[in-house]
């Protein structure tokens, strides 16, 4: 399919593109987090990396990384279009997460990435039993 913008006009459209936030893995994350018992998460903390999940009272924050946009190895699909842009712009994402993760600890956070995959063929255990393991210290 012919793109309908020119590849000027179409990189001002994508670059206006900002995350909302990956509605679906989060809402299952807190559907994760009801039918275990957890509670105590706050959402839209204002710390750096804008994690989506705050436990404040004891410094956890837990992020829900897209396997495409985050750079995950269970991703074999390839940009169709533009590679060299999409690559670079995933390696970006992953650079800013190592960085926001170094912050966060260096701050004194606990920090814990489940992935869009994890969730989807339901292997988050050893990480729901991290989060557990430090709500009960």
């Amino acid at each position: 399919m012919t793109d309908v913008f020119n590849s000027e006009k179409r990189s001002q459209v994508m670059s206006a593109v900002r995350s909302k936030g990956n509605k679906s893995t989060e809402l299952a994350l807190i559907s994760i987090f009801k039918l275990n018992k957890i509670s105590g998460w706050r959402r839209n903390i204002d710390l750096v990396g804008k994690p989506d999940f705050v436990f404040q009272k004891h410094r956890i924050t837990v992020f829900v990384d897209g396997c495409y946009w985050h750079g995950h190895n269970c991703r074999i699909r390839k940009p169709g279009h533009n590679n060299e842009y999409w690559e670079e712009k995933i390696l970006h994402n992953k650079q800013r997460d190592a960085f926001v993760t170094k912050e966060l600890r260096k701050n004194g956070w606990k920090v814990i990435r489940i992935w869009e995959c994890e969730i989807r063929k339901r292997k988050y255990a050893r990480k729901l039993n991290r989060i557990l393991s430090l709500l009960n210290h």
